[in-house]
């Protein structure tokens, strides 16, 4: 199992250090942060922690997922990798109909 875990549903207020605390009672962190916004630095909801062993992950995963804190219902489980994105920077556009996209039969 993978020792990184996504964590959903934080309340706005956690911290770095309040990820931490709630999930060292799991296990060892290796690591906890809340993701945040890049624009106004405020927390997004979500967050990552990382565990030293995969058994201590899965025991975190079954305590914590679906439980209230602050009022709110925590989601936990394995985090996927990230995909990879294209080095041109993006989704392309259609075929530009100029019907608004609707094909023609």
């Amino acid at each position: 199992m993978n020792n990184k875990l996504y964590v959903g549903g934080l309340p706005y207020s956690v911290t770095d250090g309040k990820l931490e605390e709630m999930f060292q009672t799991h296990g060892s962190v290796a690591s906890a942060k809340v993701i945040s916004d890049k624009f106004t630095g405020q927390s997004r909801g979500f967050g990552f922690v990382e565990m030293s062993s995969g058994i201590e992950a899965q025991s975190a995963i079954s305590a914590l997922n679906g439980t209230q804190f602050e009022g709110r219902s925590l989601t936990v489980n394995e985090a996927k990798p990230m995909a990879s994105r294209d080095s041109n920077g993006g989704g392309g556009g259609g075929r530009g109909n100029r019907d608004g996209g609707r094909e023609r039969w």
